[in-house]
């Protein structure tokens, strides 16, 4: 199955290029997708595990703080739990990056059947040997539209 997420948005009036680090970020989420929305064969979880920083921490929508453990476990647990899932990437930004680290935003928009929930999302990458993983991760929820 191929990646999901879509291509981040472009400045306007530039030709689509995504950056290594937007590579990064839909690479995650469409593995995250494919492996929720799909009977995906373990090597997706792996790619998705491999991409995790072993000390990797985030802070939920709802203010709770999860270790890699715990969040691997909770995603091993919904394979193919919503069939059809989308994950859109949007307003990517890079805020800093060094030679070892990089901090990005983006949107993230999760889309399953009649459901859509966007997601503001600031995460630290560290740059290995083999690419980036991602080492900390922050959600917010956006306020409705309007607000």
């Amino acid at each position: 199955m191929g990646r999901r997420a879509r291509e981040p948005d472009a400045p306007t009036g530039t030709a689509p290029a995504r950056s290594v680090l937007a590579e990064v970020v839909v690479a995650l989420h469409s593995d995250l997708a494919e492996w929720m929305g799909t009977d995906a064969p373990p090597k997706v979880f792996d790619r998705f595990a491999e991409a995790l920083h072993e000390q990797f921490g985030a802070v939920t929508v709802v203010a709770q703080v999860v270790d890699r453990d715990t969040l691997l476990t909770g995603v091993w647990s919904v394979r193919n739990a919503q069939p059809g899932l989308r994950i859109e990437i949007s307003e990517f930004e890079e805020i800093a990056s060094t030679d070892t680290v990089a901090v990005v935003r983006f949107v993230a928009e999760y889309q399953h059947e009649q459901m859509r929930a966007r997601r503001m999302v600031t995460a630290v990458l560290i740059a290995g040997d083999h690419g980036y993983r991602w080492r900390s991760l922050h959600e917010t929820a956006p306020p409705p539209a309007g607000l």
